[in-house]
């Protein structure tokens, strides 16, 4: 194309692009008159509520006479003018379609041939002094009702066989619950996974009775030596010096303790109940794993166990790995296997069950990525517990004597009750760990 005929082109463009823009302002009234209509507009800030909106871009002013209003959506507040745009029924429904603070959801578990119910509100929080219900229906289509006869917000049902459920949780006055049921499939086996909602089990202390619950009786103290090592051992080839610690020693120090030459520290993160069976956060857990990290001291854990089967220990367990998840674990998270004063709920056990629910909190520990392991005393190791079976996780030997007498294999020792370390006040426990 040469430059005489591309001039033309662009001329004839810029006639089309006029000519359009000359139709458009003659439909609407003249620039002007847009122009005046959105100042007054800007400058009122209202709409006169004598006018009421007609249709297709038509008005009534106060005579009632109709006008244009020229270009449909000019005044864009219009609506505002209209006492029928909003209906009444439709804007509280919308409202109440907001309101979420009474809408429940649930959370149903099955570790084997059980489920476990909790009921949440809106923010995920368990909702409890409330008698829910639920029914749990197999598929063929048998149902049981259960009961929140606690009113803690979980609800129980056990013995159940394998299979796939509906689980429907029942109205309740003052609450809005779910419209449909929930598929969950009953296991036939413990399959030692964590349980990914387990922390809304997990209790303070400020929640229950600690004084009833917090009842761990230190079975290594009836074959203590009469004059325990208050001292660190010296730490040497492959093994490194360390304390075990709780709630019990209160405030601690890090950096003396760090200074005073500890290298590890296994920290109790929390119990089962004696008596009710609650799952409890140590209430200076969180204060002592970040003190001692940040002392730059290794960091293990322990959980006072009184789970009484396999499905309760894969909870311990769970809550265990649900409290350490932010954290750098380096030493074995063990479970703590003692006596609760011969009236604790686990205290009874045989030597097969008792076993067995080590077995299942080691074994679900290491399928989250941990090392495991179990504390015991001498006399326990020998007496309540066949070693045979978890002698494949870390054994924690608690005796407090200068030599221990244990022939089995252990990678710990806790040679004393009554360790004097700068940086706590009263008496720690002493440890060695083998590597």
């Amino acid at each position: 194309m040469d430059s005489r005929l591309k001039k033309l082109s662009v001329i004839g463009c810029f006639g089309v692009v006029i000519l359009l823009l000359l139709i458009v302002v003659y439909s609407n009234g003249g620039i002007t008159s847009l122009l005046n209509a959105n100042n007054e507009s800007e400058t009122n800030n209202s709409v006169q509520t004598s006018d009421a909106a007609g249709e297709n871009g038509t008005a009534l002013n106060a005579s009632g006479t109709t006008y244009f209003t020229g270009q449909v959506g000019d005044n864009l507040s219009g609506f505002l003018s209209d006492p029928t745009f909003f209906d009444q029924e439709k804007d509280e429904f919308l409202e109440n379609a907001g309101d979420m603070s009474n809408r429940l959801s649930i959370l149903v578990t099955s570790i084997e041939k059980d489920l476990r119910v909790q009921v949440i509100d809106y923010g995920g929080e368990l909702v409890k002094d409330e008698s829910f219900s639920i029914r749990i229906t197999d598929a063929s289509g048998n149902s049981d009702e259960y009961k929140d006869l606690d009113k803690d917000g979980v609800i129980y049902a056990g013995a159940l066989r394998a299979g796939d459920y509906q689980v429907q949780l029942l109205p309740i006055d003052g609450y809005k619950v779910p419209t449909t049921a929930t598929t969950v499939r009953v296991k036939e086996r413990v399959e030692y996974v964590v349980i990914e909602d387990i922390a809304l089990l997990i209790k303070t202390e400020a929640e229950i009775d600690a004084e009833a619950e917090d009842t761990a009786v230190a079975e290594a103290a009836a074959e203590a030596d009469k004059n325990q090592m208050v001292q660190l051992k010296p730490g040497g080839t492959r093994q490194k010096v360390g304390i075990d610690v709780s709630k019990y020693q209160g405030d601690i120090d890090w950096n003396k303790v760090a200074a005073a030459g500890v290298q590890f520290v296994i920290i109790r993160a929390g119990y089962r109940g004696s008596v009710t069976g609650a799952l409890v956060e140590d209430s200076y857990f969180v204060q002592n794993i970040r003190g001692a990290l940040a002392a730059g001291l290794e960091v293990g854990v322990y959980f006072f166990t009184q789970a009484v089967n396999e499905t309760e220990a894969v909870e311990e367990a769970s809550a265990v790995i649900s409290m350490v998840r932010e954290y750098d674990i380096k030493l074995p998270i063990y479970i703590d296997t003692e006596g609760a004063g011969g009236n604790g709920r686990a205290d009874g056990l045989d030597v097969a069950t008792r076993t067995a629910v080590c077995d299942a909190f080691c074994r679900t520990v290491k399928n989250a990525g941990y090392n495991s392991g179990v504390y015991a005393s001498r006399s326990w190791l020998y007496h309540n517990l066949d070693t045979s079976v978890l002698d494949k996780y870390e054994i924690w030997d608690a005796e407090w004597v200068s030599v221990p007498q244990y022939t089995g294999y252990y990678t710990m020792w806790q040679y004393s009750s009554k360790g004097k370390v700068d940086g706590i006040v009263g008496n720690v426990d002493l440890d060695i760990y083998y590597y």
